[in-house]
């Protein structure tokens, strides 16, 4: 049986080798289902191991590089499935770190960086210590994560029948500047939002500002659909279980022509909840609340929704596993179940629905910050310590172990 703690002691070892593909992948961020560089850098690093590489440049719905990468054990068992992202965000970097960006407009502002130096780490370890690895370990180098719904692309082009064995787990890592340097937080059942996007547009008659009543105004019935869309939170969704609406853009009318009432308004707006129902109602409500109010006005509408992810839904067995491998290799400081769900969205969920596992947030706040008021994740200012590789390598490392040697 494997040492866990040795695990970590061993990936310290190479810390310098994973802060170097970290900041290189920095340096050169990629957006949406092409991030080709990146994987260049990634399956460099990881050239000289025996494993094996299934790699596409297409997907379901057109150019999409992504990479399976297969470790097989020499004792005979099911199969672990292991996820990292690797596209950044359209976002111009500030930190002013030696290594920032090197691509105007382009910035790995949520950690995806972290997150393929970790895979390379983790993927080192189980290779060197694949003797006493009883089943095999497919990882999953993912683009697209952010909106772009690259885990859902992948399971749409047979990700999970890639496995050689039954699939008994599937676990991810992601860095955030909310916690402590090397601290593992996560929780059992939900415990990140589905999103969703609305986008409306609402179709009147323009005129003059003088004479409303010659009009038919757009920009009053976005205004008042704006806010009923608030009220009808409250009203049709317990606060025990929340739905989010949060309008992020509205259009109506050009700057400086006050005095005149425009064809169109639109706007669009993201949504979060955190169950399937409430997902499938919000889409009912508001539907229904846009219509009626266009429709007591005289006016039309068009309504676009689109579901981004699903809820992410950890399996309770899996939070316990990594709960225990946690403490074992860390001591108990380093672990914590949070109380609440978050906001925020991932499309790992989709493996999560498919197969039980877990999705474990690790914190990277540089010593020097504060957690609670340190730019977060998608910040333009955003920074993360990547002296949490090697620890995060061991740890992503270990759950396979773990849960094949279970």
């Amino acid at each position: 049986m494997i040492e866990l703690k040795a695990l970590a002691e061993e990936a310290a070892r190479f810390s310098s080798e994973l802060q170097a593909v970290r900041r290189d992948i920095h340096r050169h961020p990629e957006l949406g289902l092409e991030v080709p560089k990146t994987l260049d850098r990634v399956l460099a690093s990881i050239s000289t191991l025996p494993i094996e590489v299934s790699r596409s440049e297409t997907g379901p719905a057109g150019p999409m590089t992504s990479a399976i990468v297969r470790i097989t054990g020499e004792g005979k068992g099911p199969t672990v499935l292991l996820r990292a992202d690797l596209d950044g965000l359209a976002l111009q970097e500030d930190t002013g770190l030696e290594f920032a960006s090197e691509v105007p407009g382009r910035m790995h502002a949520c950690g995806h960086d972290l997150h393929a130096a970790i895979a390379v780490g983790a993927i080192h370890l189980l290779t060197t210590h694949r003797d006493q690895l009883n089943g095999e370990v497919i990882f999953m180098l993912q683009p697209g994560e952010e909106g772009y719904r690259g885990a859902d692309h992948m399971l749409a082009d047979g990700l999970l029948g890639r496995a050689s064995g039954e699939l008994t787990g599937a676990f991810a890592l992601h860095v955030t500047t909310g916690q402590p340097l090397g601290k593992f937080v996560t929780r059992p059942g939900t415990l990140m939002a589905a999103a969703a996007e609305l986008n409306v547009v609402i179709k009147g008659a323009g005129g003059h500002g003088s004479a409303p009543h010659l009009a038919r105004d757009p920009n009053q019935v976005l205004a008042e659909i704006v806010s009923g869309l608030q009220t009808m939170v409250t009203r049709r969704f317990s606060a025990f279980d929340p739905v989010i609406i949060t309008v992020g853009w509205m259009a109506g009318g050009q700057p400086g022509t006050n005095n005149v009432i425009p064809n169109s308004a639109a706007f669009g707006a993201t949504i979060r909840t955190f169950s399937p129902k409430h997902l499938a109602e919000v889409e009912k409500y508001a539907g229904e609340l846009v219509v009626g109010i266009a429709g007591a006005y005289g006016l039309e509408v068009e309504i676009e929704f689109k579901i981004i992810t699903v809820p992410l839904q950890n399996d309770a067995a899996s939070v316990e596993l990594a709960e225990k491998v946690a403490v074992e290799m860390f001591g108990s400081e380093r672990f914590e179940i949070l109380e609440s769900p978050i906001g925020g969205a991932e499309d790992f969920a989709s493996v999560l629905r498919e197969v039980p596992g877990a999705f474990v947030f690790v914190g990277a706040c540089p010593p020097e910050l504060d957690p609670e008021t340190a730019p977060n994740n998608h910040s333009n200012l955003a920074q993360f310590d990547d002296s949490v590789l090697p620890d995060a390598s061991a740890y992503l490392a270990a759950l396979a172990f773990a849960k094949l040697n279970s």
